[in-house]
């Protein structure tokens, strides 16, 4: 059995604001739509395995396996369909991928590029289709690779994730990761840089309390502003969500903090109710005066996401030696790992994320009349989201979703 080595993606969001179909739209509601339903499933099974902060990208995981699924035949592609959420016919699974990349290399007001590429072993025979697919529908480039000679081929792969992550993921496998038995890696990068709608004032941040928990208090510093923002009260799952646009009010970032100090854990345990309601909810209200105190953070994960998508999500077929990828190569192959890295930044004047994933295989707002001003008080463990949406096109991708639980 050989292996379907590296799929990999990589993910770069800087952490600001971001911002009834017609039929060519159709493909693109259709696979956003599944995105999200993948990305709230996915986070919520990664948060039960990685404790602590936590930075990852849905979408990046997403597109990888999705690209490794076009490949896929039978069993295994049923499961990526179900797993994935996928379209119910491939061609419109292409073409709403297509345009979705397509979409988000268009986002004005702020930096956002995908790139898509794959590193072929130079003697692995891969079918000209499953190129062609890659190459249109995924914009993907396409190069071969000897990946009998770890240190180069590795160093090729980094180099690529580095370059589409603007430096901010500088390596994701190393030399011993590929051998003579590597077939192909599958890499999607994306970047993302935006500045808050309204920024900051750094003369406003000063040290404040942040609750680690019920018996940890630390004195960390803490960003401050006055002004309109959508805000939304969750009394049915204790807790409330604040909606901060970037400079393109299609990307945003959604925070959503537990009423109590150990509430966390709860609405991880409801994350795909808890998400939806807070998008009702913020889409529903208008916005009011709130003054807001977000700590200034930074994250870095690594994840392991193998057991997670075979034994938790229920994505094994892809993962055994019944593996079928018939649309990749007549050779057998199977996926033998998935990693993902991952990064966030969020300050004064906006935020920077950026995240590698690796498969292996052998509306406008109105202002409501003045009243005393909400407060956002950000000083306990929280959840948060940054977010590309379309109201009106029911256009919805989670670029990151991660938790803060400790601040240094």
């Amino acid at each position: 059995m050989r292996t379907l080595q590296r799929t990999f993606l990589a993910f770069c969001l800087f952490a600001s604001t971001m911002a009834t179909p017609t039929g060519k739209n159709l493909a693109l509601q259709a696979v956003s739509q599944g995105a999200h339903l993948f990305s709230t499933n996915f986070v919520k099974n990664v948060a039960k395995e990685e404790p602590g902060n936590l930075i990852c990208s849905p979408l990046s995981a997403n597109i990888a396996l999705s690209m490794a699924a076009d490949g896929a035949v039978g069993a295994t592609e049923a499961q990526f369909k179900d797993v994935l959420k996928l379209p119910a016919t491939k061609p419109q699974t292409l073409e709403g991928y297509q345009n979705l990349i397509d979409k988000l290399n268009n986002v004005e007001n702020v930096t956002l590029k995908l790139a898509n590429k794959i590193f072929i072993g130079k003697i692995f025979p891969v079918k000209p289709e499953y190129k062609q697919d890659l190459e249109t529908y995924y914009r993907s480039d396409i190069q071969s690779v000897d990946f009998a000679k770890g240190d180069e081929a590795a160093n090729t792969v980094n180099t690529w994730c580095k370059e589409k992550t603007n430096n901010r993921i500088d390596s994701i496998i190393s030399p011993t990761d590929v051998d003579p038995n590597t077939a192909l890696i599958l890499a999607n990068a994306v970047y993302f840089k935006g500045k808050w709608a309204h920024e900051f004032d750094p003369k406003a941040t000063t040290d404040r309390p942040f609750h680690i928990d019920a018996n940890t208090v630390k004195e960390v510093p803490t960003m401050y502003r006055k002004g309109n923002y959508k805000y939304a009260e969750l009394p049915e799952y204790d807790a409330k969500c604040i909606e901060l646009p970037y400079a393109n009010k299609e990307v945003s970032m959604v925070i959503i903090l537990p009423n109590k100090i150990d509430g966390l854990a709860a609405l991880t345990d409801k994350l795909e109710e808890v998400s939806a309601e807070c998008s009702t909810r913020l889409a529903q209200t208008y916005e009011r005066e709130v003054r807001v105190f977000l700590p200034k953070f930074k994250t870095e994960s690594k994840l392991n996401l193998g057991d997670t998508l075979s034994q938790k999500m229920g994505l094994d077929k892809p993962f055994s030696n019944s593996a079928e990828f018939g649309g990749i190569s007549d050779i057998p192959l199977k996926i033998s790992k998935v990693v993902q890295k991952a990064f966030i930044e969020v300050n004064e004047e906006g935020s920077e994320a950026a995240a590698v994933t690796e498969v292996e295989m052998v509306n406008y707002s109105i202002l409501v009349p003045a009243q005393d001003p909400e407060e956002f008080h950000i000083d306990r463990p929280f959840v948060y989201g940054v977010i590309n949406s379309k109201p009106q096109e029911e256009s919805y991708i989670t670029l990151f979703i991660g938790f803060v639980t400790k601040l240094n």
